[in-house]
């Protein structure tokens, strides 16, 4: 039988029945005999202590507190005492709160009789004495009856002049006003200056005031007498001539260095301090706008340019005779060999040694994948050797005889996309592998060989080689290689390539043939084309924005040896050299350059197109993040969260929400406007405000961004939508 089935039959009423305890009967549970006993008992003693009381409760409630108390007859009886015999009076006031009250000070005492220090004979009860008083009068004065000191003089005149000037302000002070006599306040500021007058003054003491103290009359002094003599001293205060001391003048303590910096040299002469006082407080900014005088006042510098040698840039580059530089990506669909290809060719160029080969194959036997140890030259992290994909881009370098080469080996899987878009930005061409075994050409050609395509072409590259892989597994089959041949050119002319641009190169990545030397199998003799290594030397690079203002997107933020904060990235236009000052977009935080490194070697300045590692300083890392834009900070990039872009659409796009990718910049955005539909080859406006844009056409819309992103007009962005690339376009 299923558990459905037995679900289905089981028994609720039964369980709910004994649930309810319907099992159970409603008979109240007997008592034991030693409780009934404990019972009686504790019935009887507490019948016994109330006495005449017992009759205003039960022996029900009598019971009922037992058995609450487990059979404590003291707790039992107070709750008895509090609950029915004498309950609590809420109302406040009157005799008949004295009365309550009264009666409970009666029980708590009774309460108690019984404790046995509560029981002392009157004999031995401790009886209290009041102290003796010691002679003397107001401040601890000890003068004898009749006598007082200055002191004590002095503030009673003080006293008496204070009331003597309430009671005239409250009599007359329209009289007070009209005379120009002194104002409440400069009444209170007198008051207050002889309050702070030092009492240095010895008070004179009769020629008995010390035996009077130490050795006389100890005993306590009556009402009466204390009455007398509080009389006497207040009238001998009021005949009292005032004493008069001198006040010290205010000292001025010297200006500290940074109060100079703040307000300026200082004279500490009285008058010049009188003086500038009486003018502050009638000028109550003067004081607050001096303050920000002197902050104004105290520049520091935007970031500092240590050992720099201001050097003409750009002279320097067309002096130095160096070999040109540029930067490709691979790209394709995953496990097309890319990374395996990459590998072969930094083998072949003895880039990497022979050794280190052995290494990693013996290393990718252990875990099942002999066929990835040239894959792990470029797949250095644990997850992709482990997965054996790769997930982030991979970079490498290697010279030829005329150009330096950068490796940027981008993910192949659908979900780094990403990834590859941060490659394809910083390539100068790029090589498209195509697997050639039997369905594996078909697959990625409705996978990602597709959509690589269509974004190395967005992202504005122009020049193709396609390295069609793995041949040798068709036996160098020429008819397949003419096959794959037509159609990849027919997708890339209609993608946007011209097909001058376009070369094939039949390789085989894992065997080395046709990548750094021809293939030397019989079966290959029919190509007699360029090997893969020539075409990537007869590529031109991009035209460098040598005098445009700097613009570098951060690819990488980690912490060196040389700075707790170094950054690495391709320099998009214009230059650097060390002791430059940086802005940071979109934080707008300012650094400077420590140093600059260039494969891995210091170098003293860096143009548009090569790969620079900076060293940077006067800056927290937490205002530098991957996809920020270094620029100068005369010509910083504007940050934005509304453009408009004129983009290609490659699914159908309405107002949604997109992901905007440039670069390594990767924010959440908005369509919320299509303005218009565009010619493709002329640019004209064909239909305004559509509602849809299908596929292949060219739309000009408005994207609303989550939050504030450096761009600028002339940017390359494409933009996504459900893991799909929907638009891709530039910037207006």
């Amino acid at each position: 039988m299923s558990r459905h089935q037995a679900y289905r039959n089981y028994d609720y009423e039964n369980d709910l029945d004994e649930y309810e305890g319907n099992e159970y009967s409603d008979e109240e549970e007997e008592l034991s005999p030693e409780d009934r006993a404990q019972m009686d008992v504790g019935t009887a003693e507490i019948q016994a202590a109330l006495g005449s009381e017992s009759s205003k409760v039960t022996t029900q409630q009598i019971q009922e507190a037992l058995w609450h108390y487990y059979y404590d007859v003291d707790k039992s009886l107070s709750y008895l005492m509090s609950k029915f015999i004498a309950p609590s009076n809420k109302k406040k006031g009157g005799a008949g709160s004295d009365e309550i009250h009264t009666q409970r000070r009666t029980l708590f005492a009774s309460f108690f009789n019984d404790m046995p220090w509560l029981n002392i004979p009157k004999d031995r009860e401790t009886v209290f004495i009041e102290p003796p008083r010691v002679r003397g009068g107001l401040l601890g004065g000890a003068s004898a009856p009749g006598k007082i000191s200055k002191l004590q003089a002095l503030a009673a005149a003080r006293k008496k002049k204070a009331e003597d000037r309430k009671t005239e302000d409250k009599q007359s002070p329209q009289t007070t006003q009209q005379l120009g006599g002194p104002s409440p306040v400069q009444r209170h500021s007198e008051t207050t200056k002889e309050n702070l007058r030092p009492s240095t003054s010895t008070a004179k003491r009769g020629p008995n005031s010390a035996g009077s103290s130490v050795g006389g009359n100890t005993q306590p002094i009556d009402s009466e007498q204390a009455k007398t003599r509080g009389d006497h001293v207040q009238d001998q205060f009021i005949n009292t001539a005032r004493v008069s001391l001198p006040t010290p003048p205010p000292e001025t303590a010297a200006p500290s260095a940074f109060a100079q910096a703040l307000l300026g040299s200082t004279n500490t002469s009285s008058k010049k301090t009188a003086a500038s006082t009486a003018r502050k407080k009638a000028e109550p900014g003067a004081k607050r706008d001096e303050a920000v005088d002197g902050v104004k006042g105290l520049k520091i510098d935007d970031a500092p340019l240590p050992k720099s040698k201001n050097l003409d840039v750009l002279k320097e580059f067309e002096k130095a005779k160096s070999k040109k530089s540029a930067s490709f990506v691979v790209v394709g669909h995953v496990d097309a060999g890319k990374s395996t290809l990459m590998g072969r060719l930094l083998l072949d160029l003895n880039v990497v040694d022979q050794r280190t080969i052995q290494k990693y194959r013996k290393e990718a036997e252990s875990i099942g994948k002999s066929s990835f140890a040239l894959a792990w030259v470029l797949d250095q992290r644990s997850e992709e050797r482990s997965r054996g994909v790769t997930i982030d881009i991979a970079t490498n370098k290697f010279e030829t005889e005329t150009t330096s080469f950068t490796i940027l080996d981008a993910p192949g899987h659908r979900d780094f996309i990403p990834n590859m878009i941060a490659g394809a930005s910083q390539a100068d061409f790029a090589i498209l592998v195509v697997d050639a075994t039997t369905g594996a050409f078909e697959a990625g050609l409705k996978g990602q060989t597709r959509e690589h395509a269509l974004l190395i072409r967005s992202m504005g590259v122009s020049r193709v080689i396609v390295a069609v892989n793995k041949l040798d597994t068709v036996e160098w089959s020429q008819v397949r290689f003419d096959e794959i041949l037509q159609q990849v050119s027919g997708f890339l002319s209609a993608t946007g390539f011209q097909l001058k641009n376009v070369s094939f190169v039949p390789v085989s990545g894992l065997h080395g043939d046709n990548i750094v030397k021809r293939s030397a199998d019989a079966a290959a003799s029919w190509y007699d084309g360029k090997t893969l290594v020539e075409e990537l030397e007869s590529s031109e690079p991009m035209a460098r924005a040598l005098h445009k203002p700097l613009r570098l997107t951060i690819s990488e933020v980690y912490r060196s040896t040389q700075s707790p904060l170094t950054v690495s990235g391709r320099i998009d236009s214009g230059s650097l050299q060390a002791g430059d000052a940086l802005l940071v977009q979109p934080s707008g935080e300012k650094a400077y350059v420590k140093s600059l490194e260039l494969d891995q070697e210091p170098v003293d300045w860096a143009v548009a197109g090569q790969n620079v590692v900076i060293h940077l300083g006067n800056i927290d890392s937490i205002h530098v993040r991957v996809g920020d834009i270094i620029c100068d900070t005369k010509y910083p990039i504007a940050c934005v969260d509304t453009f408009t872009a004129k983009v290609l659409a490659f699914d159908i796009l309405m107002p949604m929400q997109v992901d905007v990718h440039r670069g390594r910049l990767h924010a959440a955005g908005q369509i919320t406007e299509i303005t218009a539909l565009l010619d493709k080859v002329k640019g004209t406006v064909t239909k305004k405000k559509p509602r849809i844009v299908k596929p292949a056409s060219v739309a000009r819309v408005v994207v609303k961004m989550g939050t504030k992103v450096p761009l600028e007009a002339g940017l390359r962005v494409v933009l996504r939508s459900g893991g799909d690339t929907v638009a891709a376009g530039l910037l207006e």
